[in-house]
């Protein structure tokens, strides 16, 4: 199953809940009956008066979790154009809840974000309450590649970031470390990789009957007062500026190409992320245009509901699939996109991917507002 659960007693008797993805080869990377067994513990958990605390981490130096199993999803779909595989329509109902239960869930939740913390794995970071990164974090919505859109709650988090950020990231796929995720509020602590084991021992030190919000905020103070010397440098507010008039712009096509322009810039970091965008999917372009758009007024339940309309409309289409051969399957990273040029898409196949795709009650119809 690729997870493990342990229960640790602290010395007031409340129990500290650990969750640990334990899928080190594929950096953790999210299968539904992974998705199931964590929803179900957590319920669990959510229940039981002594668990006070749960810590979400993901095993290996490499990631926390770098997204959801793609592959399968692909797999699942093939041979079956035009089609809703019903593991598709099973895995995002499943994670989308998942992701809305660690937002909304009544006791506090830590999620230890070390490493590549991608797609799925952000979906998981964004909704704990203390979301802790640390100096080897990278974090991103990388689906630009794989013709799929940022999901998992991204039309929340990314609509509600500064200015353009949250656009250029969704555009780009660009890479967070630990200031970027603590300037942006896609972070709360910053503390070393090392430090894990020392904050669960205090943790468990804790008096839980006792102003528990106030006992974490100073164990959370402390613990980062050691690690501020090793935060990196800022890489996107400096660029904030300059990102917010490159994308000042009336649609997702001049948005396109604002950013191809600095294909060859001087800045590395802009440079890189023009041809991530110029090599990625142009349909994936239009819907974060639009997602983020619709998404500004949202409740979170809404877009949780939205995103599972765009997900399995995604697998209908080609662009997915496609992707998800080159960037990860096959490896030959030359997708061959159904539509090449973002100006040529008909306007009616992006509003196709926000159309209901199943039969009768929305499946996320029970997610209460936010």
């Amino acid at each position: 199953m690729n997870l493990q659960f342990e229960e640790l007693t602290g010395t007031d008797g409340a129990r500290l809940g650990i969750a640990t993805l334990d899928a080190e080869k594929s950096l953790n990377a999210l299968s539904l009956p992974m998705i199931l067994a964590l929803q179900d513990r957590l319920d669990v958990w959510a229940s039981d008066p002594q668990v006070v605390c749960v810590l979400l981490r993901g095993n290996g130096a490499k990631a926390f979790c770098a997204g959801g199993d793609v592959r399968a999803l692909v797999e699942a779909a093939h041979g079956k154009p035009g089609k809703v595989p019903p593991l598709a329509a099973q895995f995002f109902a499943a994670e989308y809840r998942l992701d809305y239960a660690l937002h909304t869930y009544p006791k506090p939740v830590i999620c230890w974000g070390h490493g590549y913390v991608l797609g799925g794995g952000m979906g998981l970071l964004q909704g704990a309450s203390i979301r802790v990164v640390t100096p080897s974090s990278r974090l991103a919505m990388p689906e630009i590649n794989i013709g799929l859109y940022p999901d998992v709650g991204a039309s929340w988090f990314l609509s509600r970031l500064p200015g353009k950020l949250g656009l250029f990231l969704g555009l780009t796929g660009s890479h967070i470390n630990g200031r970027d995720a603590l300037d942006l509020d896609l972070a709360d602590r910053f503390l070393l990789d090392d430090q894990q084991e020392e904050m669960i021992d205090r943790l468990l030190q804790l008096n839980w009957q006792e102003q528990t919000a106030v006992q974490l905020n100073s164990l959370f103070k402390a613990l980062q007062q050691e690690a501020t010397e090793q935060l990196p440098p800022a890489q996107w507010l400096p660029r904030r500026q300059q990102i917010d008039e490159w994308l000042d712009v009336g649609d997702a096509i001049c948005a396109w190409n604002a950013l191809k322009h600095q294909l060859h810039s001087q800045d590395a970091l802009l440079a890189k992320a023009a041809k991530t965008l110029t090599e990625g999917c142009p349909m994936t372009a239009l819907l974060v245009w639009e997602q983020i758009q619709r998404a500004r007024h949202m409740s979170l339940a809404e877009v949780f509901q939205m995103e599972y309309s765009m997900s399995l409309n995604c697998c209908r289409h080609p662009e997915f699939a496609e992707g998800v051969r080159a960037r990860l399957i096959d490896k030959d990273h030359t997708p061959h996109w159904h539509w090449q040029d973002i100006a040529s898409i008909p306007l009616a196949v992006v509003e196709a991917h926000f159309e209901k795709a199943w039969e009768g009650r929305h499946p996320l119809a029970d997610l209460s507002e936010y």
